[in-house]
């Protein structure tokens, strides 16, 4: 197996496939192993380049692996179906992930370190917090509407529910379900502002996150994801290369030399996206408040397109500048340009 170059593995739950081949794309060896058998069999094997799909437990093997001295690399799952051959099983997965990953022009995805896949869960927990926070207030909102009662929209409304239900005649067993929801809402809250103060104690101690809260619109969980999902943005060649990994540009339908471009693509992270352009609204909704030229250049494209439209194209500016700010250290200058190249 000296001649081994590239391995392909398969990752599974309980189980892994792995596929080696020579520099000349030969197959030298297939082999089936479980998660301690593989570790131990790559702690001796000489130093290769490993190659892995982009998936649940990828980036922690990815670093483990790393440690014993070989070249890991990851595919996003998307990338490596193509090559599939035929039927569909561990081991032929195995073979079109090393096929893959001897493409040229491959795109490979940098392996997260621990803090950046702490910060992640960190954000992925909030995020169920609150839409479960949602789902309450809407469960109190319905109950008392078929009672006849309307609450006005907004979460304030629902802190003060013990008077509410004091001032109208309702079942005791309704009040009962009632009180069990508003108590299950406010400890939600709690959580969700528990959360809320750990990330920004993180955010202080890290100095990209920092640089990112300069950039105007951006807030505290803007900025949190932004550094645990970019990270140095050294993978990326350029800031249109990270917006498009987002799906803040166009998507291209072009053929024969007639380009045509269609509405934003909407790929990659959504809830990054969605994030950013909640920050272009808010930056719009206090334009006169801003001066400089990303300023100047949000009014003039105002009078000319749909506020939308123009939310989309902020949010891939602030992608950008975003991207310019990780990897050139800086902070945000608002008479600089706000579309690096």
């Amino acid at each position: 197996m000296q001649n081994v170059t590239l391995v392909g593995i398969d990752l599974g739950k309980h189980s892994f496939h792995l596929h080696g081949q020579d520099r000349h794309g030969k197959a030298v060896f297939r082999k089936k192993v479980s998660r301690k058998q593989l570790v131990e069999f790559f702690a001796t094997f000489h130093a290769c380049t490993l190659v892995m799909e982009a998936c649940a437990g990828a980036h922690h093997m990815a670093r483990q692996l790393a440690g014993f001295g070989h070249q890991v690399k990851l595919i996003s799952p998307q990338f490596v179906r193509p090559f599939v051959k035929s039927n569909k099983n561990d081991f032929v997965d195995a073979e079109a992930i090393c096929e893959a990953a001897s493409r040229p022009s491959m795109r490979f995805v940098t392996p997260k370190t621990e803090s950046q896949q702490t910060l992640s869960a960190l954000h992925r927990v909030r995020e169920s917090l609150v839409r479960d926070r949602t789902k309450t207030i809407n469960q109190i909102h319905g109950f008392l509407l078929e009672f006849g009662i309307s609450l006005p929209v907004g979460n304030a409304v629902i802190t003060r529910l013990p008077a509410v239900l004091a001032e109208h005649r309702l079942p005791p067993r309704l009040i009962a379900i009632l009180e069990r929801l508003h108590a299950h809402f406010k400890y939600l809250s709690e959580q969700i502002g528990e959360i809320d103060k750990e990330m920004a104690r993180q955010l202080a101690d890290d100095e990209l996150g920092c640089r990112l809260l300069s950039i105007p619109g951006v807030g505290p969980i803007t900025a949190s994801v932004l550094a645990s999902e970019m990270g140095d943005g050294q993978q990326y060649g350029s800031s249109r290369d990270f917006a498009a990994s987002i799906g803040l540009v166009p998507r291209q339908y072009s053929t024969g030399g007639r380009a045509n471009l269609l509405g934003i693509s909407k790929r990659g992270d959504k809830n990054l996206r969605r994030l950013l352009v909640q920050c272009a609204r808010s930056y719009m909704q206090r334009l006169d408040r801003h001066s400089g030229r990303l300023a100047d250049w949000v009014r003039a494209m105002l009078r000319r397109r749909h506020s939308n439209v123009v939310a989309c194209a902020l949010a891939n500016k602030l992608a950008r500048t975003a991207w310019a700010l990780a990897t050139r250290r800086t902070t945000f200058d608002a008479g600089a340009s706000a579309m690096p190249a």
